[in-house]
């Protein structure tokens, strides 16, 4: 009998918070308790558009506007983006080589969609997904009640389910981390990052209407996430 073999994927997400204003008096005042201690304007003013900026952050304040996965044994993408309409797929289209699908939903339909895939998925490989992308992913799909199909955040120091690369290129915090776009130059892998669109530019393009462009980005982003996995995979993976 021929044995399964194990599905792994490569994921990220690309996210785009709300405006403070939108958030109740009180969520305000909280998120804006260390600005609110300056007596010098300059700095209140810069602590206070800190405090807007890192909204993209957090699951309570932002919203996931593309899901990128890389399905690293057919070696073809998928990526997920939030349509400007509350129906169901507003419009799919391909990648010029073919290789990267792209899929239009609203948000809740994208968390669905995703936790389907996990539900069939044995490993799945991100690049600081155990501090961001995870948990994000699992308390925004409870804010929209969508229930996780898997819980990718077990143990730490397990690799099979999970393997996060920023983990495993500092041993676990033991030395310093580097960004996505730092460890591609390091280890000659093309980097997701143009002089245009980088993870912090998604907040702009998101405002401006430029949801296709986030996606393609995220796509890139999976991309060059997998390459590094497997320099990681030949030279260090034990």
């Amino acid at each position: 009998m021929a044995t399964k073999s194990m599905r792994q994927i490569v994921f990220d997400i690309e996210t785009s918070g709300c405006k403070l204003t939108d958030l109740s008096e009180s969520q305000q005042e909280y998120l804006l308790r260390e600005a609110l201690k300056e007596t010098d304007e300059t700095i209140r003013q810069q602590k206070t558009d800190d405090a807007e900026r890192f909204l993209s952050l957090y699951p309570f304040t932002a919203k996931v506007v593309a899901i990128g996965m890389f399905d690293v044994q057919n070696e073809k993408s998928f990526v997920y983006y939030e349509s400007a309409k509350d129906g169901e797929t507003e419009e799919e289209w391909h990648s010029e080589d073919g290789k990267v699908v792209y899929k239009a939903f609203t948000e809740k339909a994208m968390l669905e969609r995703f936790w389907h895939v996990m539900e069939k998925t044995d490993q799945v490989i991100t690049f600081n997904g155990r501090n961001f992308d995870i948990p994000f992913l699992m308390m925004r799909s409870a804010k929209l009640k969508v229930k996780p199909s898997k819980n990718f955040m077990g143990y730490r120091f397990d690799t099979k389910t999970h393997v996060d690369l920023l983990e495993q290129f500092t041993f676990y915090s033991a030395t310093r981390k580097f960004n996505l776009d730092f460890y591609c130059h390091a280890f000659d892998v093309q980097t997701p990052k143009s002089h245009e669109i980088s993870g912090m530019e998604v907040q702009n393009l998101y405002q401006a209407g430029r949801t296709k462009d986030i996606a393609i980005y995220c796509g890139k982003d999976i991309v060059a996430t997998y390459r590094l996995f497997k320099i990681w995979e030949d030279y260090l993976k034990f």
